[in-house]
């Protein structure tokens, strides 16, 4: 599975390249902290497909607390044709180590 590093994501961020950020945790969670992802939890994904259709031929960056559940995420993807598709290794959790310490680890 192809993955992404927080660093690497952070970079595509500053040269505004273009990509788009799929974040599966609950609500709850991201109440807790978010990068502005597109929040479409893991277990009503199936059911919100259509939502994202239009992102099939972009780059599209799935995110989670750890990378687990985002890697989960993923192969449904590539599975339902998205072309292009990585996981945020470590998730919004290694995000908040690495990039932005404002926000909580949990």
């Amino acid at each position: 599975m192809d993955e992404i590093t927080v660093q690497e994501l952070k970079e595509m961020q500053d040269k505004k390249k273009s990509y788009f950020l799929l974040d599966v945790r609950e609500d709850f969670e991201f109440q807790i902290s978010n990068i502005n992802g597109t929040l479409i939890p893991l277990d009503l994904l199936p059911d919100k497909l259509d939502e994202i259709e239009d992102k099939k031929d972009e780059e599209v960056i799935v995110m989670c607390r750890s990378g687990v559940r985002s890697a989960k995420a993923q192969k449904f993807l590539l599975d339902n044709g998205f072309k292009k598709v990585r996981n945020l290794k470590g998730g919004i959790n290694q995000w908040a180590r690495e990039i932005d310490n404002s926000l909580p680890v949990y």
